[in-house]
C-alpha cells in the first residue's frame, strides 16, 4: 500500500565552507546540497576552497527583489484596455491599501501591463518578506482583481493567472523585469589558486566561457542565459532548504562573465530570478528547519533579511559549482575521469566493499 505521507530520501551533504561578503552577508559557512549527482559535492567543494583563497571571498550583491503575479482582463476594445491600464496605474496608492487589507507582509511595489487586441495583461509586483511569495502574491492579486472589476469601467474577468508573471517557465520577461531575488556574485581568484586548485589558467577559462556559455548558448537558442549548469546547484540547494524546486526553471537563467586580469581570474555569475524563502510551505520539515538554522537563516531579524541571506548563499553556491566545472572542462578528459572515479567510489561504498 502506498503511504500518502511518505518522504523521498535524497542524499545530502554539507560542503564548504564558502567565504562570502557583500551587501547582505559577511560570513563563512558550509552549505547543504541534496542530490543524486554525487560529483556535485566535491565540485562545489573545490569552488568553495577557491573562495577562501580570495581576500573578499565571493562578493554577493543583492540587486533587486520582487514576486509577481499576472492577471488577465478583457476589455471591449484596445482603446478601452489602454484607458483601463492608465487608470489602474494612476490608482496605485489605492491598490496598495487593498493589498494591506489582505496580507501582513505583502506590499504592492509596482504594476506593469501589456495589451494584445482587447486583452489587458496586468503584472503585479510585490515584496513578500521572508516568504518566496507565490501564494501571498496570488492572494493579493485575487483581491486586486476583484476590486478592479468592481471599480474600473469596460473590463471583465479573464484569468487570475495570465502567464505574464512568468512562473516556472523559461522567459525573457523575468530576466528583464525581475522575479524573485536578483543576485550578482563576483570572485577574484589569484593566479596561484587558478593554477594549483583549478589546474588551469584564467585565459583558458575566459576562452571557454565565450565559446561554450556565450556562443554555444546563442547557437542553441537559449533565452537570456549563458551558463554551464546553474540548475544543478540550484536544485540541490533548493531541495535541501525546502524550496519549490520547480523554480529552478527560471532560476537557472543567468549569465557567467570571466576576465583575465594579468593572470588573476575575475569570475562572475548573475542570477536574476532566485525564488527562495525561509518561511511558508516546505519549511516545517525537521531537516529543513535544521538546515536553515545552521545557515543562519532563521535568526531574529527584520522581515526579509533571512530570505535575502538565503538567496546570496544560493547564488554563491552556484558560482562555486560553475567555476569548478568550467575549469575542469578546459582540460581534456578531466570531467569524465572525475565522474567515473567518484561514481565508482560511491557504488563501492554502498556495496560495503
Amino acid at each position: 500500500m502506498t503511504d500518502a505521507h511518505a518522504i523521498a530520501g535524497i542524499p545530502m551533504r554539507w560542503v564548504g565552507p564558502l567565504r562570502i561578503s557583500g551587501n547582505v552577508a559577511d560570513t563563512e559557512t558550509q552549505v547543504p546540497l541534496a542530490t543524486y549527482e554525487s560529483p556535485l559535492w566535491p565540485s562545489v567543494g573545490r569552488g568553495a576552497k577557491v573562495s577562501r583563497l580570495a581576500e573578499k571571498g565571493i562578493v554577493a550583491t543583492l540587486v533587486d527583489e520582487r514576486m509577481t503575479r499576472s492577471v488577465l482582463v478583457e476589455a471591449t476594445d484596445a482603446q478601452t484596455a489602454l484607458t483601463a491600464a492608465r487608470t489602474i496605474e494612476a490608482r496605485i496608492d489605492e491598490l496598495r491599501e487593498v493589498v494591506r487589507g489582505c496580507s501582513r507582509f505583502a506590499q504592492l511595489i509596482g504594476i506593469r501591463h501589456e495589451i494584445t487586441a482587447n486583452l489587458l495583461f496586468l503584472r503585479f509586483e510585490f515584496s513578500t518578506g521572508d516568504a518566496s511569495g507565490h501564494n501571498m502574491a496570488t492572494l493579493a492579486s485575487d483581491a486586486l482583481l476583484g476590486h478592479l472589476l468592481q471599480t474600473v469601467a469596460g473590463i471583465s474577468y479573464g484569468s487570475i493567472s495570465a502567464n505574464y508573471c512568468t512562473d516556472k517557465k523559461a522567459s525573457a520577461i523575468n530576466g528583464i523585469l525581475g522575479r524573485g531575488k536578483n543576485v550578482v556574485t563576483e570572485l577574484l581568484v589569484p593566479r596561484e589558486a587558478v593554477a594549483d586548485v583549478l589546474h588551469t589558467t584564467a585565459a583558458r577559462i575566459v576562452e571557454l566561457n565565450i565559446r561554450k556559455n556565450l556562443l554555444g548558448t546563442l547557437l542553441a537558442g537559449g533565452v537570456r542565459s549563458a551558463n554551464a549548469h546553474y540548475a544543478n546547484m540550484l536544485l540541490a540547494f533548493y531541495l535541501a532548504t525546502g524550496q519549490d524546486a520547480a523554480n529552478i526553471v527560471e532560476g537557472s537563467q543567468g549569465v557567467v562573465m570571466a576576465e583575465d586580469r594579468d593572470g588573476d581570474l575575475y569570475f562572475s555569475c548573475t542570477l536574476p530570478n532566485l525564488i527562495v524563502g525561509t518561511v511558508g510551505n516546505g519549511k516545517g520539515l525537521g531537516f529543513v528547519e535544521t538546515n536553515l538554522t545552521r545557515l543562519g537563516c532563521k535568526a531574529d531579524r527584520e522581515p526579509g533579511q533571512n530570505a535575502r541571506r538565503l538567496a546570496v548563499l544560493a547564488a554563491a553556491t552556484v558560482l562555486c559549482g560553475e567555476l569548478s566545472l568550467l575549469a575542469a572542462q578546459t582540460n581534456p578528459g578531466e570531467l569524465m575521469r572525475a565522474h567515473v572515479q567518484l561514481e565508482r567510489d560511491n557504488t563501492t561504498a554502498k556495496a560495503g566493499v
